[in-house]
């Protein structure tokens, strides 16, 4: 019986970034997960948390592999979801301003056994220092909204960083290297 993949994502990023590996998801599952981070809960740990419920939350079938991902942009010990408004926006982006932090995108698979496997990408990123214009700009461009940390790498704020250690694609929001091995180790066929 062939292996299909589900994407537990309803990410077009996600979908655009999967393709680069030469593969179709057979379908796409939303999964309804709660992404309230818990009390101290440290961002690698979130990121992993999240990433695994999204696994567990779509319905497999038999011949089905499923791929969920969660990123999370962490400054320090903060986890910086997606914005909740334009203020909560310029506040991200004034706390990242000028500084390191960390997108951590943790990638979860489950084969057609039940096996889970995962596994994690940090990258670090830094941006330029802000200027209130830049700022202002890009919340007005609209493009940070719904993302984590309220920038979307693939986009201007492409512009913003002055230095990148890790996977661009896991900033994007899926690592490709390590979703690659995940992909493979559970008997996907890749080139």
């Amino acid at each position: 019986m062939a292996q299909s993949l589900v994407l537990a994502s309803s990410s077009p990023r996600r979908r655009e970034l999967i393709a680069r590996l030469g593969i179709e998801p057979s379908r796409i599952a939303a999964p309804d997960v709660d992404e309230t981070p818990l009390k101290d809960e440290r961002p690698r740990d979130y990121a992993l948390r999240i990433a695994v419920s999204k696994a567990m939350a779509v319905p497999r079938a038999d011949n089905e592999v499923i791929l969920a991902a969660d990123t999370t942009v962490a400054a320090g010990r903060r986890i910086l979801g997606k914005p909740a408004d334009e203020a909560d926006l310029r506040r991200m982006l004034a706390l990242l301003s000028g500084r390191r932090h960390h997108c951590i995108s943790a990638v979860a698979v489950i084969d057609r056994a039940g096996t889970l496997r995962t596994r994690i990408s940090d990258t670090t990123v830094a941006f330029k220092a802000l200027s209130a214009a830049e700022i202002d700009g890009y919340v007005a461009c609209g493009e940070g909204m719904g993302k984590a940390g309220g920038y979307a790498i693939q986009g201007r704020a492409e512009a913003f960083v002055r230095f990148l250690q890790g996977s661009h694609s896991g900033v994007v929001g899926l690592p490709l290297f390590e979703t690659r091995a995940l992909l493979v180790a559970a008997g996907l066929p890749l080139a």
